[in-house]
């Protein structure tokens, strides 16, 4: 199981989402475009980033790639089946995808989600119903919900 966090803007969503995938046991995050990662340009553990994570961004392995179409290059050659988490006309409620054995989640920025390039190359787009007046969940809260009622833990 993969997780891939595109153009997300806040290292502390990164952070949290890297911990609940330890939890999960993510076999690896795939960072791509504008996405934080845990170590900073001089190659040191950016400390922000850990102080959410608590050495799940040394426990989960990851990888930062420019471009979301070479994690779905990688994804597509293993089989993996991609499901993007996003609000969208023709998605799917959440709680009625069955993942399959190889999957891999897509989460992205937090103003804008995923955009709709990113979504026709996905396999299925999977909703998490909302009600209330902001219609919206924090990603990192998204996905803890969405990885975790999807994969049955």
């Amino acid at each position: 199981m993969f997780v891939v966090l595109h153009n997300i803007r806040s290292v502390f969503n990164v952070g949290s989402i890297f911990r609940t995938a330890d939890c999960l046991g993510v076999t690896g995050i795939f960072l791509s475009g504008y996405t934080p990662e845990p170590i900073d340009r001089f190659g040191r553990l950016r400390k922000d980033f850990a102080k959410v994570a608590l050495g799940a961004e040394v426990a989960v392995p990851w990888e930062k790639l420019k471009k979301f179409s070479v994690a779905l290059e990688f994804l597509r050659c293993k089989k993996v089946r991609v499901i993007a988490v996003e609000q969208s006309s023709n998605s799917q409620d959440y709680r009625k995808v069955k993942p399959g054995h190889s999957v891999a989640f897509v989460f992205g920025n937090e103003v804008s989600g995923i955009s709709p390039a990113v979504l026709k190359k996905c396999d299925i787009i999977a909703e998490i119903p909302m009600a209330g007046v902001k219609e919206s969940l924090n990603v990192s809260v998204a996905a803890g919900i969405a990885l975790s009622r999807i994969l049955g833990c």
